[in-house]
């Protein structure tokens, strides 16, 4: 590999990790002026870029579908981390930034994702074939996850307001882990096979076969990840007083922090299925895309319960009806393409017209 060291990897993937986190050391608890803003913004992106990189390279070595859950796994960690840093010193300006980024998280993956892996895919390779017990299956689990956390609240009548009460949160981050678990199961050992590329190109093979990286290679990549992963989370939080005021200059709704901080959060993701789609990998995209739709609910809702009981104010979950309207839309529109097992520029482009209706009624709605 080329600009590589000894440890295989290269020099650049090397040097972001620590070098971000020196920028969150020198930027933490400042006020930001113009050059460290561009320091952190500047940061925050490289750190995001090398998180791909070394979740893939750990992806590599533990093969698929292990390598997309890694993947998967990590980007929640972040949102997370986002979510509670934000919302402990956000009061009650913050209540509803769990539902809004974790619907976002849906809207991105579910359309935004997915429709740019299936139209950048169909121009290179016109139809790309997908796995459909796979895809079908994990939009069941996001359907009823997002239905029991984010839509149910809405209808509820415990606690005022689209909230629930402590019994309801508590059942409702147990059935989030048990689905997200279930699924976790069926993609790693019982049907593990579902969840495997269907692409028969040679070049595509012969690069899924290419010799994995070394046991000393993948636990490197694997520290400098969680480094990443502090610095994002670190960045993001040091910038975010800037990125609220933005948002309140410019007029626009709150919500449009949990999308942005959502947008972040899901970069690797985005990247890491759209190199697939161009390998003619439609099944790895979908399970990047589906994944980290899955983990975002199955994982982030638990996370932000637990949370609530030493978090100040209230939190609220339920969607309006915008976003229920927005949310049937997706599924209906996904559980078609999802129908036949092959993928065409047609469902590529209604999906991302739809992702692109959800950003607008965002910022204008």
């Amino acid at each position: 590999m080329t600009n590589s060291v000894d440890h295989g990897l290269p020099r650049w993937s090397q040097a972001v990790p620590p070098l971000a986190f020196v920028v969150l050391v020198l930027s933490w608890g400042r006020d930001l002026g113009a050059i460290l803003l561009i320091l952190v913004c500047a940061g925050l992106g490289a750190a995001v870029i090398a998180a791909v990189h070394h979740a893939e390279v750990v992806a590599h070595r533990v093969g698929e579908p292990f390598g997309t859950l890694i993947l998967a796994l990590a980007v929640t960690i972040i949102e997370v981390a986002l979510i509670v840093t934000l919302m402990a010193s956000g009061g009650d300006k913050a209540a509803s930034l769990a539902r809004d980024t974790v619907f976002a998280a849906v809207m991105i993956t579910c359309n935004g994702i997915l429709g740019l892996a299936l139209v950048v895919g169909s121009l290179r390779h016109h139809v790309q074939e997908f796995r459909v017990h796979a895809s079908s299956g994990a939009l069941a689990v996001m359907t009823a996850l997002v239905t029991l956390s984010l839509v149910l609240p809405t209808f509820t009548t415990s606690a005022s307001g689209p909230r629930f009460s402590g019994p309801q949160l508590a059942f409702a981050g147990v059935v989030s882990l048990v689905m997200y678990g279930v699924f976790v199961f069926v993609q790693t050992v019982r049907h593990r096979d579902y969840f495997l590329p269907v692409s028969d190109d040679a070049e595509d093979e012969e690069e899924h076969h290419a010799d994995a990286p070394s046991g000393k290679v993948a636990l490197l990549s694997l520290g400098l990840l969680f480094v990443c992963l502090v610095a994002v989370v670190g960045l993001a939080k040091t910038v975010s007083p800037k990125l609220e005021s933005a948002v309140e200059s410019a007029g626009a709704p709150l919500a449009v922090v949990g999308v942005v901080i959502a947008l972040l959060v899901l970069l690797p993701e985005t990247v890491a299925a759209v190199r697939a789609a161009l390998r003619n990998r439609l099944q790895t995209s979908m399970n990047l895309a589906l994944g980290s739709a899955l983990a975002s609910i199955g994982l982030t809702i638990p996370a932000i319960g637990i949370a609530s009981i030493w978090l100040d104010g209230p939190l609220v979950l339920g969607l309006g009806g915008k976003e229920i309207v927005l949310f049937a839309l997706t599924v209906v529109v996904s559980t078609i393409t999802l129908a036949t097992g092959k993928a065409t520029l047609l469902q590529g482009a209604v999906h991302l017209m739809v992702f692109s209706a959800f950003l607008f009624l965002a910022v204008s709605p």
